[in-house]
């Protein structure tokens, strides 16, 4: 199970903390938060750093989340990429399309 913290910060924007899964299990719950957030919220920070494990639903609804700021003028940020999230973005070859910066820790 998936569970979600938000909070909004100095600057405004909405920051969205997913912890657990981003698997085909839970997409639907995921696509729902992923969709109100970018309705609430002019800019939305993705903080993906507790996510264990990621598949292509998982994929896919950030590539949707992504696709939907940029039609409603907002702004979408990955801040945080566990390394579940990293791998899965890489294999796709996608890091440009997100242009967020991937922080990869020391020994990696």
């Amino acid at each position: 199970m998936t569970e979600f913290a938000t909070q909004t910060t100095t600057d405004g924007a909405v920051h969205l903390m997913l912890d657990g899964p981003m698997t085909i299990y839970n997409a639907g719950e995921i696509k729902a938060q992923l969709l109100t957030g970018l309705q609430t919220a002019a800019i939305l920070e993705l903080d993906l750093s507790h996510v264990g494990e990621m598949d292509t639903a998982g994929f896919q609804l950030l590539v949707m989340a992504k696709r939907e700021s940029q039609r409603q003028g907002h702004t979408l940020r990955i801040i945080a990429h566990s390394p579940a999230v990293r791998d899965v973005i890489d294999f796709y070859n996608m890091d440009a399309f997100f242009g967020d910066p991937m922080v990869i820790p020391a020994g990696h």
